[in-house]
């Protein structure tokens, strides 16, 4: 076998193969870091843009649409403050606190029955420094984000603070239809510090999707070149194997 496998063509092919595996491992590992630098970009650009009115990026009835994750959007509304709750773990600066939450019924005079839109209000160190909701009529300026949902457990159902911003938690507690997302507000209400782009969540998993199929597609090349050449090597020992087994094999006289 060991002569099968040095043979001056086995070699070459062993080196094809290094060559084959070593391009497709670095140009999909290329693709992959374009990927991540393109989608942390679109976010970051995204977020400076100018707002745009909330019905024209989604309405009440539609799900969360993929390409706004950022999008800064604004709407006039009344605040909801009965309906207030605060989500846990939030870090800002390094220091771990709460998100204030407070719906707002999007509207522009008539609001009773209006759908709400979740409007991050501020951070807090602790529930108990928050400041009371505020009421009347807002305009809200922010960054529109898609709610979360990773399945964390909550402790306490019975209290007003949540693990997670998902929205099936937050219907129970809102009188209204709600949008299927949040928006984080530019500015916070007075006696909480400002929520920043650079304390938003992740960017979307989507951003750039061509160069994430791209570095995909280099990969499975690879493992391709792998499986062609494990093939080609399991053929020719094999082959020679039977090439020694016919040599030996005794010659039977009728």
């Amino acid at each position: 076998m060991f002569r099968v496998l040095t043979s001056p063509r086995m070699v070459a092919l062993h080196l094809l193969a290094i060559v084959a595996v070593t391009a497709a491992a670095l140009l999909g590992l290329w693709q992959y870091d374009a990927w991540q630098t393109r989608r942390d970009t679109a976010a970051s650009d995204l977020a400076k843009a100018e707002p745009l009115p909330l019905d024209q990026v989604m309405s009440a009835d539609d799900p969360y649409p993929a390409t706004a994750i950022g999008q800064p959007v604004e709407f006039p509304g009344e605040w909801v403050p009965e309906s207030t709750f605060f989500v846990a773990d939030r870090d800002l600066g390094g220091r771990d606190g709460f998100w204030a939450v407070t719906p707002v019924a999007v509207c522009q005079t008539e609001c009773d029955g209006a759908p709400a839109m979740l409007v991050v209000r501020g951070w807090t160190p602790q529930v108990a420094d928050a400041p009371p909701p505020p009421t009347g009529q807002v305009e809200i300026s922010g960054w529109l984000q898609p709610p979360e949902g990773s399945g964390r457990p909550d402790p306490d159902p019975t209290d007003d603070v949540l693990q997670e911003l998902r929205v099936a938690d937050a219907i129970q507690r809102v009188d209204q239809d709600i949008y299927g997302g949040y928006v984080i507000a530019r500015d916070a209400t007075t006696g909480l510090e400002p929520v920043t782009p650079d304390s938003l969540p992740e960017p979307e998993t989507f951003t750039a999707l061509r160069n994430l199929l791209y570095a995909v597609e280099w990969w499975v090349f690879g493992a391709f070149a792998l499986f062609v050449w494990w093939r080609w090597v399991s053929d020719e020992v094999e082959r020679d194997r039977g090439s020694i087994a016919e040599v030996h094999e005794p010659e039977i006289r009728p």
